[in-house]
C-alpha cells in the first residue's frame, strides 16, 4: 500500500513554474512588438502604443517609461534606425540626374530625328533612294550607303560621283555642337586576295578610311570626333546567297551618335 501511495505522488507534477514563464514570454513578444512598429512610426504613434501597453501592464515605470535612450523618437525617427541624410541627398541628386538624362536623351532623338528628315529630303530630291538609306537606331542615326555608289568592284577608290556624294553627305553632318561620327566598311563573303588587299577585312576597311577622308575635306567637321573601322564579310544584313543579297551587304554605313555618349 505505501508503495502505491510513493507512485502516485512521484506522477504528481508541479506546472506552476508556466504561469510566470508564459508571462514572461508575452512581456517580450509584446516588446518586441512595440519595439518594431515604433521603428516604423512617428512619436505620436509612439507616445500612443507607449501608453496603451501601459494600461495593459497597469501601469509603473518600466522600458515604455524610462528616460530616452538610442530607440527613442527623436523629429518622428529613431536615432539607430534613421536613414543617413547624405544618403538620401545623393539618392534624390541621382534621381535627379536621371529625370534630366532621360530628357536629354528624349531631346535628343528628336533632333537626330529632323536630321533624318534633312537627309530623307536630299535623298529624295537627288533621286538616290536606291543607293542611300537611313534608320533612326538606338546607337544613333544610321546612314547606309550601297557599294555601287562609292566604288568599283573590288576596289577601295572613291569614283568621281562618289566624292561629290560624300560632300554633300558631309554638310549634312554639320551640327551644332559637333557629334561623334564612325564609319564602317562590309563587303559580301567572296574571298578576295590581290595585291592590294590580302582580304575583305583591307578592302572593308581602306574603303571606310577613304569616304571618312573625303567627308573631313568639310573643314566645319572636327577630325577628333570621327573614327572608322572595317567589318569585312562578319556584319551583313542579308543573305550572301544570291546577288541582290551580296549587293545590300557591300555598303558602307556612317553612324551619326547621340551627344550623351562619352568621347
Amino acid at each position: 500500500m505505501r508503495k502505491k501511495r510513493h507512485e502516485e505522488h512521484e506522477e504528481h507534477v508541479d506546472e506552476s513554474w508556466l504561469i510566470p514563464y508564459a508571462d514572461m514570454l508575452t512581456l517580450l513578444l509584446a516588446l518586441f512588438i512595440v519595439l518594431f512598429a515604433a521603428s516604423t512610426v512617428d512619436v505620436k504613434k509612439y507616445e500612443a502604443i507607449t501608453k496603451s501597453f501601459e494600461e495593459v501592464l497597469n501601469g509603473g515605470t518600466g522600458i515604455l517609461e524610462s528616460e530616452p535612450s538610442t530607440m527613442q523618437p527623436q523629429d518622428g525617427s529613431f536615432v539607430g534606425l534613421a536613414d543617413d541624410p547624405e544618403e538620401e541627398k545623393e539618392e534624390e541628386e541621382k534621381d535627379v540626374e536621371e529625370e534630366e538624362s532621360e530628357e536629354e536623351l528624349a531631346e535628343d532623338l528628336n533632333k537626330l530625328e529632323k536630321l533624318k528628315e534633312r537627309i530623307d529630303s536630299y535623298i529624295s530630291e537627288q533621286d538616290l533612294d536606291a543607293f542611300l538609306q537611313t534608320k533612326l537606331t538606338e546607337e544613333g542615326l544610321l546612314i547606309t550607303i550601297k557599294e555601287a555608289a562609292l566604288f568599283r568592284s573590288g576596289k577601295a577608290n572613291l569614283t568621281g560621283d562618289a566624292k561629290e556624294l560624300a560632300k554633300e553627305i558631309s554638310s549634312l553632318l554639320v551640327t551644332d555642337p559637333p557629334r561623334r561620327i564612325t564609319v564602317t566598311g562590309h563587303t559580301d563573303n567572296r574571298p578576295i586576295k590581290t595585291s592590294q588587299y590580302q582580304s575583305n577585312w583591307h578592302l572593308s576597311s581602306e574603303r571606310a578610311l577613304n569616304f571618312m577622308t573625303e567627308l573631313l575635306e568639310n573643314k566645319n567637321l572636327k577630325p577628333q570626333l570621327f573614327s572608322f573601322t572595317g567589318y569585312g564579310e562578319y556584319r551583313p544584313v542579308d543573305t550572301n546567297k544570291t546577288d541582290a543579297g551580296r549587293a545590300k551587304n557591300r555598303r558602307v554605313e556612317v553612324l551619326i551618335l547621340p551627344y550623351n555618349v562619352e568621347n
